[in-house]
């Protein structure tokens, strides 16, 4: 019968101890500015909302009543709040399509080495540089029905234009389509730098196998690119939720509440009817709808996005 030798226990020199103590005071003390930035302007807003949710109070009153939930069941009963959350869904999935459809394949169709392709990139990506305010009032012009450029086009292919941003059916449409203007240039860029790093053996090997074009895609491109994919997909939910200066430069959520988003709708409760707690709890639910959908993609991003 074999005796078990017990296993020597390692010390660290007190020395060395104190060097990793010292440099781990150091770490933290670098990343001390950078954690104050993100407490007082991400985490300090997200419990001051979520407190303010749970009170009655009004900007017109030094009055501050707790409500509990009382607010979270004045928006629920809201049909105005269920037609604001159906129009912020319909502008998000159809900006975040279009743009990844459309990002992705102008990504292809520059991933090309010409002579004058930079500036081909660059001409894309200056729509992401200009300020959505100075883009809606350019869009403003264009819409106009009367003498814009686009229904004066669409007359001489004798084809009527529509009342876009006074009609209830095209208002949400023209808007999604100014948004999809501004923002392709960027995913464009982000779904070009992943192209670039596919390595370009497997190309090569994959046409020596015989494969076309749209064979090496579907097998070698879209499978690689998965990972920016996602994070695209995110962003760009994140930022079809944010998008507050297109709205009040060029509908003010008209006509009839159809281009009425949750921003918004966020920004009419509190600063322009003075119930800070109701829109506070506007800013709660659309926190919680990211939430559930960036957690629900991430699960999902395990059957088809490839590290």
């Amino acid at each position: 019968m074999q005796i078990a030798r017990a296993q020597p226990v390692l010390r660290v020199p007190a020395r060395s101890r104190s060097r990793l103590n010292s440099e781990a005071v150091a770490g933290y003390l670098l990343v001390l500015p950078a954690l104050l930035v993100i407490a007082v302007f991400a985490v300090f807003p997200v419990v001051f909302s979520l407190g303010v949710s749970l009170f009655k109070w009004s900007l017109a009153s030094p009055t501050i009543t707790y409500v509990g939930l009382r607010n979270f069941e004045t928006l629920f009963q809201s049909e105005t709040f269920w037609q604001v959350l159906r129009n912020s869904l319909y502008f998000s999935v159809g900006t975040v399509v279009l743009i990844v459809v459309l990002a992705f394949n102008l990504a292809l169709l520059l991933d090309v080495k010409i002579r004058g392709i930079a500036f081909y990139r660059a001409l894309f990506f200056v729509p992401h540089l200009v300020p959505m305010a100075l883009i809606a009032t350019l869009w403003l012009f264009l819409y106009e029905p009367q003498r814009g450029p686009i229904n004066a086009l669409l007359g001489l292919l004798g084809i009527p234009g529509p009342a876009w941003l006074q009609s209830t059916s095209w208002a949400m449409p023209a808007m999604i389509i100014v948004k999809v203007w501004k923002a392709v240039g960027y995913y464009t860029i982000l779904f070009l730098a992943g192209l670039q790093g596919i390595p370009q053996e497997l190309y090569e090997a994959a046409k020596m196998d015989g494969a076309g074009f749209w064979r090496r895609t579907l097998h070698i491109t879209l499978p690689l690119i998965s990972p920016i994919t996602l994070f695209v997909i995110i962003v760009a939910v994140i930022g079809s939720f944010q998008d507050f200066d297109q709205i009040v430069v060029m509908t003010r959520g008209g006509p009839v509440d159809s281009t009425n988003i949750l921003v918004y709708y966020l920004y009419e409760q509190a600063f322009r009817n003075y119930q800070v707690g109701l829109g506070s709890a506007v800013a709660v639910l659309m926190l919680l709808l990211l939430l559930v959908f960036t957690v629900i993609k991430l699960q999902l991003a395990r059957l088809w996005v490839h590290y």
